[in-house]
């Protein structure tokens, strides 16, 4: 475990802003200046591997990662301001128990995303 890779650990671990490749590059950099974005884009890959992280895909954007809560967990997705929040529901594994019970599917992992705006940005419109 390198310091670079270290330092990008602790930004997914302590970060509740879900960050992008990008984001977590530009807290890197002050403390590691010849750290590349391509280390910080193998890292955060490594780290997804190792269930570490999980990757929220967005087709039309930088994906935003999570070591946070490095689980299958609900979200809830601003579409003005893209922010990312992680809402305490204790409902998802119901919902995954009793899909699994009737469907007969072994569930191996689940996304769950609502997308909305959020009160800050409803309060600014």
């Amino acid at each position: 475990m390198t310091p670079q890779r270290l330092a990008v650990l602790k930004i997914l671990a302590k970060s509740d802003g879900h960050p992008s490749v990008e984001t977590i590059y530009e807290r890197v950099k002050p403390d590691f200046p010849t750290t590349s974005l391509a280390t910080i884009y193998k890292t955060v890959h490594l780290l997804k591997q190792l269930g570490e992280v999980v990757e929220l895909d967005f087709s039309e954007e930088s994906n935003r990662y999570d070591g946070n809560k490095p689980y299958p967990h609900p979200h809830l997705i601003c579409t003005r301001c893209k922010r990312i929040v992680d809402p305490d529901v204790a409902a998802v594994t119901d919902i995954s128990q009793e899909l699994s019970e009737k469907t007969g599917y072994k569930i191996m992992n689940h996304r769950l995303d609502f997308f909305g705006i959020c009160p800050r940005c409803q309060s600014n419109a």
